[in-house]
């Protein structure tokens, strides 16, 4: 008996659409329909770069239905683009996530109880998860992985735990680059105490500097770049 479809999350329900090519009228074309859970799938690995398992989190499928969801979405668009047909967006398995994040989890590279200034290098990660007020009701501590950031696969590991935010002092912009493929937004030039950071940042007074390692005068001490 085959395994029952469970519902693939998607950001908002998007209106049924149909595109076709232009000069002809639609009733003369063959029609390729893309659900709205291969919709959301393209979003996510397309327009928003996530890496496949990151995106899978965020749909509430396992890597493996989110590889065979976006093949088949490709396909459809490609279809429907090589082919002159016309493509309509409906359907799917899908379950709409509410507007408004509940909860948020926050990574921050720390020594001690303070933010490292060296993401690549740093002691360890402490992960802090925030109600719905932003407030801090937890903190968990991540071990650093052995290797510089470049090697460690500490984006993986961080997404898996939920998290989408990391709070951080100095990082190269090929760190912020793999971090954000896993769904981890960035907010560079935190010092300090490291829960008092993710208290400023959760209060909107922390915002990502923009500044790289380089830029610091630290050339590639700070990972290498990646993450």
């Amino acid at each position: 008996m085959p395994r029952p479809i469970t519902g693939r999350h998607v950001c908002c329900r998007m209106p049924q659409q149909v595109f076709k090519p232009a000069g002809v009228p639609a009733r003369e074309l063959e029609e390729v329909t893309l659900g709205l859970d291969g919709a959301e799938a393209i979003r996510l690995a397309d327009l928003e770069g996530l890496y496949h398992d990151a995106a899978a989190l965020r749909m509430g499928v396992s890597r493996q239905t989110f590889g065979r969801i976006i093949e088949a979405a490709r396909r459809a668009v490609a279809d429907a683009i090589i082919n002159g047909k016309r493509l309509r967006i409906e359907g799917g398995e899908i379950v709409v996530r509410e507007e408004g994040v509940r909860t948020m989890k926050i990574a921050v590279p720390v020594r001690g109880t303070d933010v490292d200034g060296h993401f690549g290098h740093c002691e360890g990660f402490s992960v802090f998860t925030l109600d719905e007020k932003r407030a801090v009701v937890g903190e968990e501590p991540v071990a650093s992985p052995a290797g510089c950031g470049c090697k460690s696969g500490i984006g993986a590991t961080l997404a898996k735990m939920g998290v989408t935010h990391l709070v951080a002092g100095n990082m190269g912009d090929g760190a912020v680059r793999v971090l954000q493929s896993h769904g981890i937004s960035v907010a560079r030039g935190a010092a300090g105490n490291a829960r008092a950071a993710v208290e400023r940042f959760a209060a909107g007074a922390l915002t990502d500097s923009g500044k790289s390692c380089a830029e610091h005068g630290h050339g590639n001490d700070c990972g290498h770049g990646d993450a």
